[in-house]
């Protein structure tokens, strides 16, 4: 079985099977620190992995976000209440550069 892991200030954690993501939609995973990510897998097999909680309003919602790419082919997610666009590979607001996400590393393993 394939697992999806977030690499943390202590090491790899296990979040979930690879198999329990659907391409183009999110999961929420609660961290060993109380923290929670937003894990996403693509289409193209790649997972990418964020804070779950919106800056802009505190709610924890990013892994109920809608997932996109720029016209460069930047994959991002939109906020599902104010649609504000993350990138998920930089943790970067679109719309807002002075707003971030923490980002983090992910691998899958067997």
């Amino acid at each position: 079985m394939t697992m999806v892991q977030l690499k943390l200030d202590e090491g790899w954690f296990e979040v979930c099977e690879a198999a329990r993501l659907t391409p183009g939609r999110g999961v929420a995973a609660l961290l060993p620190d109380g923290r929670q990510a937003a894990v996403f897998s693509d289409r193209r097999g790649r997972t990418y992995a964020i804070d779950n909680r919106d800056p802009f309003t505190g709610a924890y919602v990013l892994s109920r976000g809608l997932l996109g790419s720029t016209p460069e082919g930047r994959p991002y997610v939109a906020s599902p209440l104010l649609k504000h666009r993350f990138d998920l590979e930089t943790g970067t607001c679109l719309d807002d550069e002075a707003q971030t996400v923490r980002t983090y590393l992910t691998d899958r393993s067997n």
